[in-house]
């Protein structure tokens, strides 16, 4: 099966096109010919001219259009116009609600399409495509379904991972419709919490705590971190095939969250008495008090001996 594909980009910092530029075995030109994808348009890789024409053909219908891919967050301002983001003269979201009724399968390629993102803490009247923060609507509608009968597909992140947008364009290529979860975010990428697949679990259970950056213990009991409280794929997926911010001793931002960024410090937890305000999914907080605290005083001793040594 063979795709066709436009990518327009909204109100966006490009940190999407540059992850995907990133893409390695294959890269993103090797990967668009194995999986049979016709790009039709890309600002940062199609030349000049010829655009015009394609949108006329994509939205008359006299061109197929089967993956429409949306970076960046929909800027609806000034006043409802649009016209802090336009195209070719028009408001750039006429183009897109436009184009989204004509497309096999819409898919919002980071967080500030997916959700509004850090687009979304701007005056500028920012959405997601099928959500604004964690409330379903968004630009398109709650009821918005493309030709497919699917909802939005949202590839959160900031940015979204090369190896999840090749991934799932490769299972949509393949015939291959993605289970999706509440945020509609694949399930393959978004089933687990960062914290999973961090290399400080055993500092965190423990509760080896750490006051500064680049160092060897848990970063979510006062640095902020969002790993236990945050589904995606960076400690699955490395960066460059090699690192994440966790394992560099750089606390999670829970980029992949709906409601990112979070109106906290980003460097700081919010506690009560040491303890977090936020705690993982389903943890009672009397049970965690009791836990921690008993996890704390049997800590093994090489982990004491590691942190000191750092």
């Amino acid at each position: 099966m063979s795709l066709t594909l436009c990518w327009l980009q909204c109100g966006a910092c490009s940190g999407d096109s540059m992850s995907l530029l990133n893409a390695a075995d294959p890269d993103i030109v090797e990967a668009l010919q194995l999986l049979g994808v016709d790009l039709l348009w890309h600002p940062s890789l199609s030349g000049p001219g010829g655009l015009p024409e394609l949108l006329a053909q994509l939205e008359s219908g006299a061109r197929t259009l089967d993956v429409l891919c949306i970076e960046g967050a929909i800027l609806r301002g000034p006043g409802g116009t649009g016209m802090y983001d336009s195209l070719l003269g028009r408001p750039k979201m006429e183009v897109v609600a436009s184009l989204a009724r004509k497309a096999q399968f819409v898919v919002a390629i980071g967080t500030c399409a997916a959700f509004g993102g850090i687009s979304a803490a701007c005056d500028a009247e920012a959405t997601g495509l099928q959500y604004s923060g964690e409330q379903r609507g968004g630009f398109l509608g709650g009821d918005f379904v493309s030709r497919a009968g699917l909802p939005v597909i949202n590839l959160a992140g900031c940015p979204a991972h090369c190896d999840v947008v090749t991934g799932s364009l490769g299972a949509l290529a393949r015939g291959q419709i993605p289970a999706l979860d509440a945020y509609q975010r694949p399930i393959a990428w978004y089933g687990l919490m960062v914290h999973q697949g961090c290399t400080r679990n055993e500092y965190h259970e423990f509760r080896a705590e750490e006051w500064d950056f680049g160092k060897r213990g848990c970063l979510f009991f006062h640095l902020g971190c969002q790993g236990p409280l945050s589904q995606g794929p960076c400690n699955k997926l490395l960066w460059n095939g090699r690192s994440s911010k966790t394992r560099v001793g750089v606390p999670c931002h829970g980029c992949t969250r709906p409601d990112f960024p979070r109106p906290y410090a980003f460097f700081k937890t919010r506690n009560i008495e040491g303890i977090p305000l936020d705690l993982p999914d389903g943890v009672k907080r009397a049970h965690y008090m009791v836990y921690k605290n008993m996890a704390k005083v049997a800590m093994p001793e090489r982990l004491r001996e590691r942190i000191t040594r750092v």
